[in-house]
């Protein structure tokens, strides 16, 4: 089972930036789309922005101007770059396979807090 480790999150204020990355344990990324998904508190986890192997992203309306997806295949590793972050922002963010399910692994998350 390859290992997802999400890292990058914290607290940041409001307009500010992160970059999330989540780090495989092996080559994946080019092989299966990958996503970045995040859970509030009180809510359902959604889907945030994908990336398929051929590199076609999507964003969902909320994050789009805001979020860019990229990977790097050298690295195993796909990157989440977060501008001009907002408090609805704030989740836990996961990265997973594209699509991804509740009895699916997932790893532990990277908390993103953005507060004033």
């Amino acid at each position: 089972q390859v290992q997802l480790v999400e890292s990058g999150g914290g607290l940041v204020q409001p307009g500010g930036s992160l970059r999330l990355s989540c780090a495989a344990s092996r080559n994946i990324f080019n092989i299966i789309p990958m996503a970045w998904y995040r859970q509030a508190p009180g809510k359902q986890r959604e889907l945030v922005a994908s990336l398929t192997p051929g590199g076609t992203t999507y964003y969902t309306d909320s994050v789009k101007g805001r979020f860019t997806l990229s990977r790097d295949n050298a690295k195993n590793t796909v990157i989440l770059q977060m501008n001009s972050l907002k408090p609805e922002d704030t989740a836990v963010y996961y990265c997973n396979k594209n699509p991804a399910y509740a009895t699916d692994y997932w790893g532990q998350g990277t908390q993103v807090t953005v507060s004033s």
